[in-house]
């Protein structure tokens, strides 16, 4: 027995002064003749091998450790090894897996509630809750937790349940007293009163949260302040998520180059380890090089992305869109936006993509209603971002329907917020925007300078795709203003064809026909099928339509 104490406690020692490597080097190769001792020596190699990104070693030392502790009847170390093998399941994109080691945690401390390992567990199942939708039952579950880790005086278990509570507040529709939360939290952290596990987690939770809501400034300070904590934890999985936070911001402030090289990295130091930060890196690469121009390239990003995750994310989509692949990218918005939750600031991410998308397909209808979705999340949740996104698109929206004042108006709106933000590329997109309202309204001079603005922004920040997509929009090439949907339209028109038949030729509603012909009529100056058939002819539109 005396060896196998020396054994553990030199391994303890390292883990203690987070020298991952010796702990892990300390315990791998021998084996302890005390069962409990093995047991020890097994759960101290599996947590060594987490921090250094071994997941999968981990796993087998940590389920060997459990059965250990199960035979022995230490239930509260088995369940202890159950909480952590759900985290590690779902690290690795094994829900199923992981639903089954939380039912063995929860057997395991049945009866046994005044322990940190329970407190534990009360907080997965509120997070399983949160991912459920199941928001009251979640701040109940973490209301739980907390008040046990101050009977227990935990600090680690407290922090823990305040980012809990934050992250769930934030999703119900209350991110002021949800980021308060996660404030609090992060004073335990940047106090050094935490282990390191708790730190990460922390760390990491608010910052996406930032990311979510938009709170750009915020997401910037503790992005460097995690980088600055990683930095002392080299061989941690921790630096990895930190750097696809890193690529965001550097995205956001319009360093596309630097916002890859971030985002490469931590693919590389995610893959073996945390999967869904694995695939946002991935994703997040293909985005970049989407709008750096490099469309093989982003391909092959979301590719990777879709092969690990077996869902396609919604950059994806956008560069179907950059490819002329329009029916293909609104089948890939319409099964991301399947999977978001409706009213959640995630969906803010894609329904901006969805917009685009329908109003490039001619479906105005389907963009409405995403304008909408984003309008109620902008106002539910109330911040800068989201209220900028939405005037967007209710921006881009007005330009597809013939209104250029109602499409000037909101994206001058958006432009206010996103100067103020600093956000360089939502700046030249809004601009684009609005150059072209500006050209429909009539004010040629002033669509002169918005599209000389928004092409300088984008050759600052590398964006040649959209760089060339300025271009292209900047000299009409159509006549009357027409789009290339109403184009379409006009040339069925005078092809004879029905509302019903254009509607089924084009995969649209009769509504968003009607409304076309209704824009159409407008811009050409007429009141008949027959003048519109006229004017079609005269323009040699006649046989464009699909």
């Amino acid at each position: 027995m005396t060896a196998d104490v020396d054994v553990l406690a030199a391994a303890r020692e390292a883990f203690d002064r987070h020298d991952w490597q010796s702990c892990y080097d300390a315990v791998y190769a021998v084996q302890l003749d005390d069962p409990r001792a093995e047991a020890d020596r097994l759960e101290l190699l599996a947590d060594a091998a987490w921090w250094l990104g071994q997941v999968e070693k981990g796993i087998a030392a940590r389920e060997a450790a459990h059965r250990i502790f199960e035979s022995i009847g230490a239930q509260r170390a088995a369940g202890r090894c159950a909480i952590w093998l759900y985290q590690d399941h779902c690290m690795r994109a094994r829900p199923a897996v992981a639903s089954g080691w939380l039912q063995r945690a929860r057997r395991a401390l049945d009866g046994d509630t005044e322990c940190v390992e329970y407190g534990a567990l009360l907080l997965r199942e509120a997070e399983a809750a949160h991912g459920g939708g199941r928001l009251e039952e979640a701040v109940e579950l973490a209301e739980r937790a907390r008040a046990l880790a101050r009977t227990l005086a935990s600090e680690d278990l407290e922090a823990e349940a305040l980012q809990t509570l934050g992250r769930v507040l934030i999703d119900d529709g209350n991110p002021i007293a949800g980021l308060a939360h996660l404030d609090e939290a992060m004073l335990f952290a940047v106090e050094g009163r935490l282990g390191p596990y708790s730190t990460g987690k922390i760390y990491c939770s608010l910052i996406s949260a930032c990311e979510e809501l938009g709170d750009l400034e915020r997401a910037a300070e503790w992005t460097e302040a995690t980088t600055t904590w990683a930095a002392r934890h080299p061989f941690a999985i921790f630096p990895g998520i930190c750097r696809v936070h890193r690529a965001v911001v550097f995205e956001r402030r319009g360093d596309l180059e630097e916002a890859e090289r971030e985002a490469m990295q931590a693919c590389g130091e995610l893959a073996d380890s945390h999967l869904p930060n694995a695939v946002t890196a991935l994703a997040t690469v293909g985005d970049i090089r989407r709008r750096l121009g490099q469309l093989d390239l982003a391909e092959a990003a979301f590719g990777q992305a879709e092969s690990l995750s077996g869902q396609p994310c919604g950059g994806a989509a956008l560069l179907r869109l950059a490819q002329g692949r329009v029916e293909e990218a609104r089948r890939v918005i319409q099964d991301c936006l399947a999977h978001e939750p409706p009213l959640r600031p995630g969906r803010a991410r894609l329904l901006p993509a969805a917009v685009q998308i329908a109003v490039a397909a001619g479906d105005l209808d389907d963009a409405e209603a995403a304008v909408v979705e984003l309008e109620s999340i902008a106002e539910r949740f109330d911040r800068p971002m989201l209220h900028a996104l939405a005037e967007v698109a209710r921006g881009r929206l007005e330009l597809a329907m013939g209104d250029p004042g109602g499409s000037t108006a909101a994206l001058q709106a958006a432009l206010h917020r996103w100067h103020e933000l600093q956000v360089p590329y939502e700046i030249a997109t809004a601009s684009t925007l609005l150059a072209q309202a500006q050209r429909e309204a009539g004010h040629e001079a002033a669509a002169r300078e918005s599209f000389a603005r928004a092409r300088s922004l984008f050759e600052q920040i590398g964006a040649g795709l959209d760089a060339r997509d300025v271009d292209s929009v900047r000299r009409p090439h159509r006549p009357a203003g027409l789009t290339e949907r109403e184009i379409e339209v006009l040339s069925l028109i005078a092809a004879g064809r029905t509302n019903r038949e254009i509607a089924d030729q084009l995969h649209l509603s009769p509504k968003t026909v009607s409304r076309h012909l209704t824009n159409i009529f407008t811009k050409i100056q007429v009141s008949s099928r027959a003048a519109a058939t006229a004017f079609a002819f005269e323009q040699r539109l006649v046989g464009r339509g699909r």
